[in-house]
């Protein structure tokens, strides 16, 4: 990492901004409110990223008894508390700072609610599996705020979810490879940051406002996702008064066809037909079920 602030590109293909969209607020699950930035008509895809929500959710909302099939959820809390539950008798709550991967392969039925008083907020991504791994058993790594790796240099300060920051690696396993770092610039701070050459990447603003790419660019403020270009790096300013804080993700894509239906995500439609099914009659992956009901 460089705290340069003349724009001599530290990388040999800097990432610029290509598409940037403003999540706005619309409603899921059982009265949740979400800002949607991957998963949306404008950005329906982007491989290997399904869905990014930022939620906002208060007691009794929720998001109540559901499946999941093809694919894992990352659950990374900003604030307050929420707790999950499967069927197979899972059942733990993550507090502001922790992190849920949840591997739901083959198949889950769980559900998300408020563990506390008040509003309840924080980041849920949606990774798709590749074909030979959507019918893995389902796997939970949790990680709590303590735990998480951080670095900080330069009024620079990055929590290493998944991937590597600053020379500290994530212990987080990532089937389909992933980066997920949560950085947070003071006021006139910059990063540098690699990113896989290969790998589609984005960044989703959470706090405050900044430059992203190319130090002519406008300053880019809170909800916004920003696509970035192809390249080895990304560079960041925050040229604001304020704490910029903001999530850049990674992954390297899979290149499969994708069947999606809802919380079911697969490579053809006779995939889906067959995961509906098995839903629907507690079969492979879904046999318990069949008399499970969250507490």
């Amino acid at each position: 990492m460089s705290s340069a602030s003349d724009e001599v590109s530290v990388f040999q293909n800097s990432r610029t901004v290509v598409k940037k969209i403003l999540a706005g607020p619309q409603r899921e699950g059982d009265g949740a409110v979400v800002r949607r930035s991957i998963g949306r008509p404008e950005l329906k895809y982007l491989d290997p990223f399904l869905i990014l929500d930022e939620f906002y959710v208060s007691a009794p909302a929720g998001f109540p008894d559901h499946p999941h099939r093809g694919f894992e959820t990352v659950t990374y809390m900003l604030q307050g508390a929420f707790t999950h539950q499967d069927f197979a008798g899972h059942k733990g709550t993550i507090r502001a700072g922790d992190v849920q991967w949840m591997t739901a392969g083959r198949g889950i039925i769980h559900s998300e609610m408020p563990a506390g008083e008040g509003l309840q907020t924080g980041l849920q991504l949606w990774i798709n599996l590749s074909s030979e791994d959507k019918m893995v058993e389902p796997n939970y790594q949790e990680l709590l705020c303590n735990d998480i790796k951080r670095a900080e240099l330069d009024g620079v300060e990055v929590k290493i979810i998944a991937g590597e920051s600053m020379g500290v690696k994530s212990p987080v396993y990532t089937r389909t490879p992933t980066m997920f770092l949560d950085f947070t610039l003071q006021s006139k701070a910059q990063v540098n940051q690699k990113i896989p050459e290969s790998w589609n990447a984005f960044v989703y603003i959470i706090e405050g406002e900044g430059v992203f790419g190319s130090l002519n660019s406008s300053p880019v403020s809170a909800h916004h996702v920003l696509v970035l270009s192809p390249g080895d790096g990304l560079s960041v300013w925050n040229q604001s008064s304020k704490t910029l804080r903001f999530a850049l993700i990674g992954g390297e894509p899979l290149n499969e066809p994708l069947a999606r239906y809802g919380p079911f995500v697969m490579n053809t439609e006779e995939e889906i037909d067959q995961t509906i099914e098995d839903y629907q009659q507690c079969k492979n992956g879904f046999e318990m079920a069949k008399h499970w009901k969250s507490q």
